[in-house]
């Protein structure tokens, strides 16, 4: 197509067989947007285009992917809001009529499968080294393995007795991102060779960290769960011929230093907020410099 439409939030540029979404950087705009940067969605991603109209004299262009073609919305699993759907154009309502010829362009342009699942990925998830705060531990992916380090102020006993923990993305099945806008936000990861899926509360779940009012907020946890979500797909096709991972669970590394200090940092807030007296911060000082 080579033509270019801008929108409230985004600029789509039109290729021969693939848009690029630009995002726009600002203080209204939604943080995912700001934090996806741009992305370069296939036409073959793509099931079905749609025109409707928006709030306030606006009208939308909504693309809808396949299933299972982009890892951000396969981990989002349907929980994202309307404002900050990545595939949603919003329009003045004066420009409907160009939202329909583009509507029908892109029509014209999906791929034969547009109406069946997606088999692999085609789109890209946001590149790693990912990382975020939640609410009783840091999480952090390297495109290797994804790396829980808890805090002392947040985790449960049960996480404390099993330490930090490591996983391979060869040893996981998938992941589980609840949003952090709603009750029991968190990510989970989904280990391969379990014998069910688990299903209890993520506070006691080594494998899951849990959000809260200011952690693990969606701009930062989504795409952090597509990067991991994408490796892990890919990953599932390196297999050894009697069919074992070919990563191993790497169990309880010893701790960063850069995570001790962040935990310290931590701590130190809660003291100076007053909610950890001199005695209880120098004893957990003290065990995480043990640590170092």
């Amino acid at each position: 197509m080579g033509d270019v439409l801008a929108g409230f939030h985004a600029v789509w540029e039109f290729d021969t067989d693939s848009v690029l979404i630009r995002f726009e950087r600002g203080i209204r705009r939604p943080k995912l947007f700001q934090a996806l940067g741009e992305r370069r969605i296939p036409y073959e991603a793509l099931s079905a285009v749609e025109v409707s109209g928006g709030r306030r004299g606006t009208v939308v262009l909504h693309a809808v992917p396949r299933p299972g073609a982009d890892p951000l919305m396969e981990a989002a699993d349907g929980q994202l809001k309307e404002d900050v759907d990545p595939y949603r154009l919003v329009l003045p309502a004066e420009r409907e009529t160009l939202a329909g010829y583009y509507a029908e362009e892109l029509r014209s342009a999906l791929g034969p499968a547009a109406k069946e699942p997606a088999d692999r990925h085609l789109v890209a998830a946001p590149e790693p080294p990912l990382h975020f705060k939640a609410y009783d531990g840091k999480a952090s992916f390297d495109g290797r393995s994804v790396a829980f380090r808890w805090f002392w102020t947040g985790a449960s006993s049960a996480k404390w007795k099993r330490g930090d923990q490591t996983f391979a993305v060869g040893e996981l099945a998938g992941v589980e991102w609840r949003s952090p806008e709603i009750v029991k936000g968190h990510l989970r990861l989904l280990e391969r060779g379990a014998r069910e899926p688990e299903t209890g509360a993520a506070d006691q779940d080594p494998a899951a960290v849990v959000f809260g009012p200011g952690y693990g907020p969606v701009h930062e946890s989504l795409p952090f769960a597509a990067a991991v979500l994408q490796a892990v797909r890919a990953a599932e096709s390196e297999e050894t011929p009697d069919g074992e991972p070919v990563c191993r669970r790497t169990g309880d590394a010893r701790r960063d230093p850069a995570d001790i200090a962040d935990c310290i940092r931590h701590l130190g807030e809660l003291h100076g907020a007053g909610l950890l007296t001199d005695a209880e911060f120098s004893a957990k000082k003290a065990d995480l410099l043990a640590e170092l």
